[in-house]
């Protein structure tokens, strides 16, 4: 890894003296990790609006190739009442997810999930397994796919993303639990016409995750904070071409 992070621009979706939080673009570490990778926190520590007190200090994390919602504290009073709050189950997280198949209607899962360090991955189980519960509606039915909303009570590691695949509907792409490598518009489109010239290009090719939204208790003011972040580009595009398939 070189000495001066890229010049990659994170965007900001809050900043203060408190917290800052930031929309995670897909295929970024949350935090600093194995390999030489940068991550979500090098690159807020160059950013001009934070060199007043550059220090970034980890409340929670997203799975890497997930995107969205990503919110950090400035000092150590803060993160320890962030940190309490995401404990105590105080925190509102919303999460969009586009998984495989035709999800019936709203829902919720509540199975434990216990980590298979074999495997690499969690898995449910009712004897070592921690309570999780995820709470799901649907937003809109697509072709081959539903476009869902989440809610995670619980913070288990992958909670969404185990729950989704063991009720049977994994994320459209999400190979360690069920889903694809990638998602192809000619796996969908009758009349698709491949281009001779050059191989087809997937929709999307991460995790079909994006954490949306967060509300939670400002720790300096204790008023009611919501955070929201767009929906990114590939998402967008994904969803469009799907919903046109019906």
């Amino acid at each position: 890894m070189s000495a001066r992070p890229p010049t990659r621009v994170l965007p900001l979706l809050h900043v203060d003296h408190e917290l800052v939080a930031v929309d995670k673009p897909p295929r970024m570490l949350a935090a600093p990790g194995r390999g030489p990778h940068w991550c979500a926190v090098d690159l807020l520590r160059a950013r001009p609006e934070l060199q007043d007190n550059p220090a970034v200090r980890i409340v929670h994390r997203i799975d890497q190739d997930a995107s969205g919602v990503l919110l950090y504290a400035r000092t150590l009073d803060a993160q320890r009442h962030l940190v309490r709050q995401f404990a105590e189950r105080r925190v509102h997280k919303v999460y969009i997810a586009l998984v495989g198949g035709v999800v019936p209607a709203d829902g919720e899962v509540d199975l434990p999930l216990a980590f298979d360090r074999r495997r690499n991955r969690v898995r449910v189980s009712s004897g070592a397994g921690k309570h999780a519960l995820t709470r799901y509606r649907v937003v809109q039915r697509l072709a081959g796919h539903t476009l869902l909303e989440c809610q995670p009570v619980t913070g288990r590691l992958h909670q969404i993303r185990a729950h989704l695949a063991a009720i049977g509907h994994p994320l459209a792409v999400d190979p360690l639990y069920g889903g694809g490598q990638s998602l192809l518009l000619s796996h969908y489109k009758i009349d698709y016409r491949p281009n001779r010239r050059r191989p087809e290009q997937p929709l999307i090719a991460r995790l079909t995750l994006h954490a949306a939204c967060i509300t939670f208790e400002h720790p300096a003011t204790g008023q009611p904070l919501t955070l929201e972040a767009p929906w990114p580009k590939d998402l967008r595009a994904t969803v469009a071409q799907l919903s046109r398939l019906l």
